[in-house]
């Protein structure tokens, strides 16, 4: 099964790096879940780890408003509105497939408060799409993150979506010797040193 906004590269190269920290204190978080098909691949990889919980934001109210963050030369390609999903339909997924349900939250990352985020992390795909979203997810995960645990944005690479790549690099501009960072097949992938 494959996410349509994740390629099977990027998919298994995201496996590879939530294998690595399998053994880490700390849940998983997904910041942007669309429908669930990424979700769910995270969650069979966590069957090995019965102690971790899975934990899914979304505003499930598909692609927020841009800011002069994300304009592209081309100018706006994506639409507020676009990428609209339900829980319901990710809820759906982990039953069919029997997989144990995630915490699924509905809200934009910017409304999360400090009981919606599990105390500690390992593992946090970040996949906002837009400057913004990828800045407040940074701002969410960072102070949970434990020493060794793993953030991965996707899109860093796409020119259609300039924010996500402004919004790391500002990041680690501001955090470079707390994080290691590099680039596998366009995922930026930031571990705590």
């Amino acid at each position: 099964m494959s996410n349509p906004q994740i390629s099977m590269r990027e998919t298994d190269v995201i496996l590879a790096q939530l294998a690595k920290v399998i053994t880490l204190p700390g849940d998983v978080v997904e910041f942007g879940c669309y429908t669930g098909d990424t979700s769910v691949r995270l969650a069979e990889i966590l069957q090995r780890a019965p102690n971790k919980w899975l934990y899914l934001y979304d505003s499930f109210e598909g692609l927020p408003e841009k800011t002069a963050e994300d304009q592209t030369a081309a100018g706006w390609r994506f639409r507020a509105g676009e990428l609209k999903a339900s829980p319901g339909t990710v809820a759906h997924k982990f039953k069919k497939l029997g997989l144990p349900e995630p915490v699924i939250i509905k809200k934009w990352f910017n409304q999360l408060d400090d009981a919606d985020l599990p105390s500690q992390i390992s593992f946090a795909l970040l996949d906002g799409d837009y400057y913004m979203s990828i800045k407040t997810s940074f701002e969410k995960v960072v102070p949970r993150l434990v020493a060794g645990g793993i953030i991965i944005v996707h899109d860093y690479r796409n020119t259609e979506l300039p924010g996500v790549a402004r919004a790391v690099n500002e990041f680690i501009d501001a955090n470079a010797k707390y994080y290691d960072f590099q680039l596998i097949s366009g995922l930026a992938v930031l571990v705590k040193k």
